[in-house]
């Protein structure tokens, strides 16, 4: 049997006596779009920087592509192609959109053809020449999925990569995650809307108070007690 692509086994992490992560297991297959949600305060970001190793679990191990890197470096893991976007876009706003993704990409030496493809697949090549800091919120999204994308990832680890758009612009944005998956990248993605991010998604995991209330379709995670509890205190959730 094939090893999954990425996996969390018993992950835990606690701040101050808060456990923020506990025990959390879960295991991402080859070519998956893996969709995590939860209400604010759930683990979401706490377990992305676990899995990236900006900050290391007080206990449990992460595997990617068979191997145990749990505690490597978040560089050491870029190289391998496991690859995060962050919540907050910070683009290096006096470079252009073009110098941005080329810095994106410096560990790997991509070179400027390479760079316009990519941007071209999130709809950003016309403005390759404009200074970043130029760009719409949503285009800077874009600009931080086109910098993660230079790396060449294997697994990409998107953080809220709809928080603070539109709904015109999260519909791009979700046009570019299914465009990266259709190219072979395996797709984890953390997200507050659920509505729209279930376009993409064919797995849900939910989770609430750092553990994992729901791991399934999205098309019944709405019957979740559990889950209609965590967000809305038992009232009947609307997707």
């Amino acid at each position: 049997m094939e090893k999954p692509v990425l996996a969390a086994e018993a992950l835990t992490k606690r701040f101050e006596g808060i456990t923020a992560v506990n025990c959390v297991s879960l295991a991402v297959e080859a070519g998956e779009v893996l969709t995590i949600i939860g209400p604010n305060g759930a683990g979401k970001t706490t377990f992305f920087n676990l899995i990236t190793s900006h900050i290391r679990p007080d206990s449990g191990k992460v595997y990617f592509m068979g191997r145990d890197v749990t505690g490597r470096r978040p560089s050491q893991l870029a190289r391998m192609g496991l690859v995060r976007t962050f919540q907050i876009v910070r683009p290096l706003r006096n470079l252009t959109v073009l110098e941005n993704v080329q810095v994106g990409a410096g560990i790997v030496g991509t070179d400027t053809d390479e760079v316009l493809e990519v941007l071209s697949l999130v709809g950003l090549d016309s403005k390759s020449s404009l200074p970043a800091g130029l760009l719409t919120h949503g285009e800077q999204k874009k600009l931080e999925v086109a910098r993660a994308l230079a790396m060449r990832p294997r697994a990409l680890l998107l953080d809220e990569p709809l928080g603070g758009l539109t709904y015109s612009e999260a519909e791009e944005v979700l046009d570019v995650i299914k465009q990266v998956n259709r190219r072979g990248t395996t797709v984890v993605i953390a997200e507050h809307r659920l509505r729209e991010v279930f376009r993409v998604t064919k797995r849900v995991v939910v989770m609430d108070q750092g553990r994992v209330i729901y791991d399934g379709p999205p098309e019944s995670v709405s019957k979740s007690t559990e889950v209609v509890k965590a967000y809305l205190g038992g009232r009947a959730l609307e997707i």
